[in-house]
């Protein structure tokens, strides 16, 4: 028999609780247990930024968990974000609101959120997804890389730094244009840059990452401006940090543009054998390259663009809409973090 197709409102209540209408199986379930966690254990570092007294404010708790839905789901605005939460029971029931709450509006959720932009509570959010990786990262074995962000600035707002002329760029064809001497406008701490030759010039960040080479999972992560050495020099922050925390000797793999004397070297004083792809005249020599372990390295070394993809294709960052240094990393960082936190339940799925 045909069904009725009759647009009506039959009932005015609902007495399904939104626990049981998310599917037992659902991906984000184990998500959620972990951010829980993480987050129960952030609770001193949220007391710090807020006054005991006045009227109570978004719950921090709930800004993260919207802002790792709008990563997983590629929303791109916190507009199209509250507007979800509106209608949406999955987003609703991951972020901690009953049926019936009120969503927030657009602006209220975006000036909430600015208190959460810095990078030391980016970092300390990361540390504690690691954190819950423990049995699932190598801590032996890494690789490093940099990846191109692309800032949230145009071509015509980088004009000459002794340019007092209001408005815009206009025709800037044939014009000598480098960061010593030009800036944006719009983002000024953004850098005319490109990583390699026959690609357009743009105004970008880079972001920096250490992966581990057991499960691909992100050990450390970084946003610095960018330059010819800043992936080197990222690197060896990031592996410092590294070997304070590790007793034994680990390895980095790494690709061509990693094999510069400065570099191996210092990572070798550091206490970190550089498996470094080899290019002409470079550091690298038979004393490393003759050794089993680094031909494993470099077989690796495709884990650390796995994390760039989805943070580009499903993270938004492939040009980001915050402007300013500090802001850009404390995006990448809790990008990162993000995808730790997608990949945490899947390993231990498999391993269990």
């Amino acid at each position: 028999m045909r069904g009725d197709d009759q647009q009506l409102q039959t009932g005015m209540f609902s007495y399904v609780a939104l626990e049981d209408r998310i599917p037992a199986d659902h991906p984000l379930r184990g998500v959620r247990k972990l951010v829980d966690a993480v987050l129960a254990g952030m609770s001193k570092d949220f007391d710090g930024l807020y006054s005991q007294m006045g009227r109570p404010s978004i719950a921090p708790e709930r800004l993260l968990r919207a802002l790792l839905l709008q990563v997983f789901y590629s929303v791109r605005s916190e507009r199209l974000l509250m507007e979800q939460l509106n209608y949406n029971l999955l987003f609703r029931w991951f972020v901690g609101l009953a049926i019936d709450d009120p969503v927030w509006n657009h602006a209220v959720f975006s000036k909430n959120r600015d208190r959460l932009l810095n990078q030391d509570l980016a970092q300390t959010f990361f540390a504690h997804v690691k954190a819950q990786a423990t049995g699932l990262m190598s801590d032996e074995h890494f690789t490093v890389d940099g990846t191109l962000i692309e800032a949230w600035a145009g071509q015509k707002s980088f004009r000459r730094k002794d340019d007092d002329e209001a408005g815009g760029g206009g025709d800037f064809h044939g014009e000598l244009r480098r960061n010593q001497t030009h800036a944006s406008s719009t983002d000024p701490e953004a850098r005319l840059y490109k990583k390699s030759a026959g690609q357009e010039a743009k105004l970008s960040y880079l972001g920096h990452t250490l992966v581990e080479n057991r499960n691909g999972l992100i050990a450390a992560a970084m946003t610095t401006q960018a330059d010819g050495r800043a992936e080197r020099d990222a690197a060896l922050l990031m592996l410092h940090e590294l070997t304070r925390e590790q007793s034994g000797r680990i390895t980095a793999g790494a690709d061509k543009a990693y094999d510069t004397r400065d570099f191996v070297n210092t990572v070798r004083e550091l206490g970190v054998t550089p498996h470094v792809a080899r290019r002409q005249n470079g550091a690298i020599d038979e004393r490393t390259s003759r050794h089993p372990g680094y031909a494993i390295s470099l077989s690796k070394r495709w884990l650390v663009e796995k994390p760039f993809g989805w943070l580009k294709q499903i993270g938004s960052l492939k040009k980001v809409k915050l402007r300013g240094l500090a802001k850009v990393d404390w995006l990448f960082v809790f990008s990162c973090a993000a995808f730790n936190l997608i990949r945490i339940p899947k390993l231990r799925a498999q391993s269990a």
